[in-house]
């Protein structure tokens, strides 16, 4: 039975794929039931392709992208998903972050991936952590195994994110000071304005509706009334 529950669990450890959303992401019905190697390698089905070679590289055999594993034409499947999203990039065995925007030689501090809101909880919710470059090369060829876990990509991240190494390699999310975790995000952007604060609600561990269409303000007005109500730390009111 003690091999069982060992052995089982690591047949399905997966991979996650963090990036910056483009043109021609592919959809789950793009895909459903397709292999994606005979599909033609452009766009967004060319950064899937190279987010599964990764992690066939590293030994696993499932891997998530936010793109393709979530059906989009399902509300009750996108509500699901925005609630469970912290949980499943906290439980991956690893999580691949692209970015497509440096190259291999550049730094990772010029990436357009600092400022966008949902990779915020992509960042601070998996243990391990891996950074490629525009051509899927490791970043810097560092032969580390976890960038959490290097002194030089640690020192990186706090000057672009200026969040401390000690909460970068191990963060729990909650409402412990608040304040911080809130100025965290004030710099960065969403597409759609409400997703500013349902991106924040796992760092948070809050479970709140979904509800699009409603004014960010809004949005943001119910995510703070639920961190006061819990906390008593009216200082939220002013990141």
């Amino acid at each position: 039975m003690e091999l069982i529950h060992t052995e089982v669990p690591r047949h399905f450890e997966y991979v996650t794929l963090s990036h910056r959303w483009g043109a021609g992401e592919p959809s789950l019905r793009d895909i459903e039931g397709r292999k994606i190697y005979n599909m033609p390698a452009m766009g967004g089905l060319g950064k899937l392709q190279g987010f599964c070679a990764v992690a066939c590289e590293w030994g696993f055999s499932w891997a998530w992208s936010d793109t393709c594993c979530i059906d989009k034409h399902s509300s009750a499947e996108v509500q699901e998903t925005i609630g469970s999203m912290f949980a499943w990039y906290r439980q991956s065995e690893l999580t691949i972050v692209y970015l497509s925007d440096v190259p291999d030689t550049g730094s990772i501090e010029n990436s357009e991936w600092f400022r966008r809101g949902w990779t915020l909880q992509e960042l601070l919710a998996p243990r391990t952590v891996l950074f490629y470059t525009r051509n899927w090369l490791l970043y810097k060829n560092l032969t580390s195994a976890n960038h959490k876990e290097d002194p030089a990509v640690l020192e990186e991240l706090e000057r672009v994110t200026r969040i401390e190494p000690r909460i970068l390699s191990d963060f729990s999310p909650g409402i412990d000071d608040a304040r911080s975790r809130l100025q965290w995000a004030s710099s960065r952007l969403t597409t759609r304005p409400e997703d500013i604060a349902y991106s924040l609600f796992g760092i948070f561990n809050v479970h709140l509706p979904v509800l699009y269409g409603e004014a960010a303000e809004h949005a943001l007005g119910r995510l703070l009334t639920e961190i006061v109500s819990h906390s008593g730390d009216i200082s939220v009111l002013d990141w």
